[in-house]
């Protein structure tokens, strides 16, 4: 499978008569047609849309999901299949994406693990997505909707507006100043190829605790699944999407799915010091035997496979981290080298216990950082969704939203903060 990702480049945003990418690298936004994608009657009692743009004293709450504007050009299905497209496989062909937008659903909460974004100020140096041109859509749900319908309603919106605004550019015949291929050959051609490398895999954990923790591939919840081989490029075209209201520090945002920095790293690295083989996605349960069948089938696999090494990501914290370590300590047992990709909850001092579980078989750890550092976010001059909501989101507590308008906070409450699978600003340093 060969997917050529062909970008165009976002500079600024704005809205306009016609949905397009003007000669200065503009996105223009035909605001009427943008709500018309998104448009849901029978579930929000209001749909609105804002711009944010980098730099700009504005704040974002809460955050329900982030999404690259992506539509595919040549080759089988459609982006964000099963979602609002066909369940046709995707990875192949050419993909149009608009880099450095991004479609932001935002309304009334839906659960308490919803976050926030600064488009500037002290906020803004912890999401990745205070960098991004965003198209805000903000939701009010009618009376007596039921959470997950509610979410799944603002999922859908979210994806409908991506896909609208990515097609309307293309179609209206903006050029592609970038081209990004990605490439592996089939198992059999895999297996031979480099023998002087190590073999790696990508053991992909996706959240799925259910109540509002879930993770959908191919427009099916992954707690239904057992582990199984996807395609590295599947997950470009939006195969896995986050349906997911888990801390918004550690939440792997749909942009961040469409994006993951593992699997670019590995796909850098394929060829160099190793043969990238392939991603194995798998859940993260709540039940004991769930997950030792979960972590067994997918080390199974990566057995199979005769790999050397798997990189091993998570999401969320608490009881994923069980899942991590069972992961990690059986694919050590069965001779596999693992290095493994976690956020801490260290406590507000940092001296607490990180994780939920350990083992020694855990001895290369990458960290994403704190999520209990305690953040102090200035006032904004302009508020787009519902701030009233500080005080109870993760990381929130009473007295967290401040008279003149700025927010003490843990970072768990900041999008993107601390994610799991590196797509965040925080760094570390050895002296």
């Amino acid at each position: 499978m060969k997917l050529e990702l062909q970008k165009a480049k976002v500079k600024d945003i704005a809205w306009g008569a016609k949905t397009a990418l003007l000669v200065d690298g503009t996105l223009q936004i035909c605001r009427e047609e943008f709500l018309a994608a998104a448009a849901d009657g029978a579930h929000f009692k209001t749909l609105g849309a804002e711009l944010a743009r980098p730099g700009e004293s504005v704040r974002i709450c809460p955050v329900k999901d982030v999404i690259e504007p992506r539509y595919k050009t040549e080759g089988p299905g459609q982006v964000f299949p099963g979602m609002v497209s066909g369940v046709e496989t995707v990875g192949s062909g050419k993909t149009f994406v608009l880099d450095g937008a991004a479609v932001v659903t935002c309304g009334r909460i839906v659960g308490f693990q919803e976050g926030i974004v600064d488009m500037g100020g002290e906020g803004a140096k912890y999401t990745p997505f205070s960098k991004t041109m965003n198209a805000v859509l903000v939701f009010e749900p009618v009376e007596g909707l039921e959470p997950h319908e509610y979410e799944k309603a603002c999922r859908m919106a979210g994806f409908r507006a991506a896909l609208y605004v990515a097609k309307a550019v293309w179609e209206a015949g903006a050029p592609a100043v970038e081209t990004q291929s990605f490439e592996l050959p089939p198992f059999a051609e895999a297996m031979k190829a480099y023998p002087e490398l190590p073999k790696v895999a990508y053991i992909y954990m996706l959240q799925t605790q259910g109540l509002l923790h879930d993770t959908y591939v191919y427009g099916v919840d992954a707690k239904r699944i057992i582990p199984s081989l996807i395609h590295p490029n599947e997950t470009m075209d939006g195969a896995i999407v986050s349906g997911n209201c888990v801390s918004a520090c550690d939440k792997n945002s749909s942009y961040v799915h469409q994006n993951n920095p593992v699997i670019r790293s590995l796909y850098a690295r394929h060829g160099k010091d190793i043969n990238f083989v392939g991603v194995i996605i798998t859940n993260e349960n709540v039940t004991l035997a769930d997950k030792q069948r979960s972590s067994s089938y997918a080390v199974k696999l990566a057995s199979m496979l005769g790999v050397d090494g798997v990189v091993i990501s998570e999401e969320g914290f608490g009881n994923p981290d069980a899942d991590l370590i069972m992961n990690c300590r059986k694919a050590e047992q069965a001779g596999i080298k693992t290095a493994l990709i976690t956020d801490e909850y260290a406590g507000r001092d940092g001296a607490s216990q990180s994780l939920a579980d350990a083992a020694k078989e855990a001895d290369a750890v990458v960290t994403a950082g704190n999520a209990n550092m305690i953040v102090v976010l200035p006032p904004m001059e302009k508020l787009i969704g519902f701030p009233d909501y500080t005080d109870v989101i993760a990381g929130g507590f009473d007295g967290s939203l401040k008279v003149d308008g700025s927010i003490e906070v843990e970072l768990q409450a900041v999008t993107g903060a601390t994610c799991e699978l590196g797509f965040c600003t925080l760094s570390a340093k050895t002296w």
